[in-house]
C-alpha cells in the first residue's frame, strides 16, 4: 500500500519560526509513515504542471528549527491573492483553482497545510470551499489574526524591537535627543505595544489610539523640564493622528503600503518642542533573524497539531493557540476580522500606569 502523502506551503511575509513548523510537520508525519511534499513559493507552487515541489526529508529539515525564513520560499503576490488590504477581498479565478486542484489530484495529496497570515488563510478558505482538503496554520508577526491568542513570529519581532530600543537609549541619552522608532503594524499595534513596554519607551503610538502631535511634543518638553534629556517614541507604521491621517501609498499589487509616519513625527516633534529628533525605521529587521525560544516551541507545536488534524481529516480548520493549549478552530473564524489592541485593555493600562503616553 502506498504511503499517505500531504502537501505544505508557506505563504505571505516570511518570519522566524516558519522552519520550525515545517520541521514539526515532517517529524510528526514521519512517525506515521507519511510523505510530505513542500510547494515552493506559497500557493504559486501549485500551478506548474505536476507542481513546483520539494520533498521534506530528514536531511533537509535537520537543523532548520533555529533558522529564520523558510526553506520553501514564500510570496505575498501572484495568482492567489485574496486580500488586497484592510479586509477587502478578491476572488481567486476559477481557472487558477482548477489548475491547483489538478496538481493536488496528480500528486495524490490527502491534505494541504497552508502556513500564513490573514490573506493566506482567506486563500485557504476559498480553496477549502472549492473542495481542497485544507488545514491552516496561523503566521503573522503582527499577531493580528483572529481566533488565536498568539502567532509564531510575533515574539521574535518584539525581541527585535526591544533590542533596538535597548541600543538606542544610550545614543539618545548621549546626544540628549528624541528618537522615534518606527515598527511594523499596519492595522494593529501589538508589536509597538509589547516592544515599547519591554524596551522602556516613553511614548507608544498605535493604530487603535489616534494621537495628537501636540500631546507627543508636550511629553518631550515635560521630560526635558523634569531633567530627562532624552525621549524614546515607538510608532506603528499604521498609527494615525486624531484627524484620521495615515501615511500610506498603494502598490502595484493593490495592497496598501504604509510608511513615512516616523519621518513626519520627527519633523513635527522637533518643530513643536525644539528637541533634536532622529528616526529609526526597523522595517524587515523584524522579520529576519533566528526565532526566539518561544517561537521555536510554538512553531513545532503548530506543525504537530496540523498533522493531527490531517490524520483526523478535520479539513477547513486552523490551528489555534488558546490558554497555553494548541487547539483548532474553523478557518472562517480566523478571517472574520482582524484582532486589534483594545484601547482599554489591561496591557494598555499597564503602560499608562508606568508613565507611558499614547499621545491621546
Amino acid at each position: 500500500m502506498s504511503k499517505k502523502r500531504i502537501g505544505v506551503l508557506t505563504s505571505g511575509g516570511d518570519c522566524p519560526g516558519l522552519n520550525a513548523v515545517l520541521r514539526g510537520i515532517y517529524c510528526a508525519s514521519e512517525e506515521m509513515g507519511w510523505e510530505v511534499l513542500g510547494f515552493r513559493d506559497g500557493f504559486e507552487g501549485m500551478l506548474p504542471e505536476g507542481g513546483d515541489t520539494m520533498p521534506l526529508t530528514r536531511e533537509n529539515t535537520a537543523g532548520i528549527m533555529q533558522v529564520g525564513g523558510t526553506i520553501l520560499g514564500t510570496t505575498n503576490k501572484g495568482h492567489f491573492t485574496s486580500k488586497i488590504g484592510g479586509g477587502d477581498k478578491a476572488m481567486i479565478p476559477e481557472e487558477v483553482i482548477g489548475k491547483a486542484s489538478k496538481t493536488c489530484r496528480d500528486l495524490n495529496l490527502s491534505a494541504v497545510i497552508a502556513i500564513g497570515g490573514d490573506g493566506s488563510m482567506s486563500t485557504a478558505l476559498q480553496l477549502y470551499r472549492a473542495g481542497f482538503p485544507m488545514i491552516g496554520v496561523p503566521k503573522t508577526i503582527d499577531n493580528d489574526l483572529e481566533a488565536t491568542a498568539m502567532t509564531f513570529g510575533f515574539d521574535s519581532a518584539v525581541a527585535c524591537v526591544t533590542d533596538a530600543l535597548d541600543r538606542l537609549h544610550t545614543t539618545a541619552a548621549s546626544h540628549k535627543r528624541a528618537i522615534i522608532v518606527q515598527v511594523m503594524g499596519r492595522h494593529a499595534g501589538w508589536i509597538a505595544l509589547w516592544g515599547g513596554i519591554a524596551g522602556a519607551a516613553d511614548v507608544i503610538l498605535i493604530p487603535e489610539i489616534p494621537f495628537s502631535l501636540e500631546k507627543v511634543a508636550e511629553v518631550v518638553q515635560r521630560r526635558d523640564a523634569s531633567g530627562f534629556k532624552s525621549t524614546m517614541i515607538v510608532v506603528a507604521e499604521g498609527a494615525r493622528t486624531r484627524h484620521g491621517q495615515q501615511f500610506r501609498r498603494q502598490s502595484s499589487s493593490g495592497e496598501w503600503r504604509l510608511g513615512g509616519v516616523g519621518e513626519m513625527l520627527a519633523k513635527e516633534v522637533e518643530a513643536r518642542s525644539g528637541k533634536e529628533t532622529r528616526v529609526c525605521v526597523l522595517g524587515h529587521l523584524q522579520r529576519g533573524g533566528d526565532p526566539t525560544t518561544l517561537d521555536r516551541i510554538l512553531g513545532t507545536r503548530f506543525g504537530v497539531k496540523a498533522v493531527q488534524l490531517a490524520k483526523e481529516e478535520r479539513f477547513g480548520t486552523m490551528v489555534s493557540y488558546q490558554n497555553y493549549e494548541v487547539l483548532d478552530v474553523p478557518i472562517a473564524d480566523a478571517v472574520h476580522r482582524l484582532k486589534r489592541v483594545p484601547p482599554s485593555s489591561q496591557l494598555v493600562e499597564t503602560a499608562r500606569a508606568v508613565g507611558i503616553s499614547f499621545g491621546d
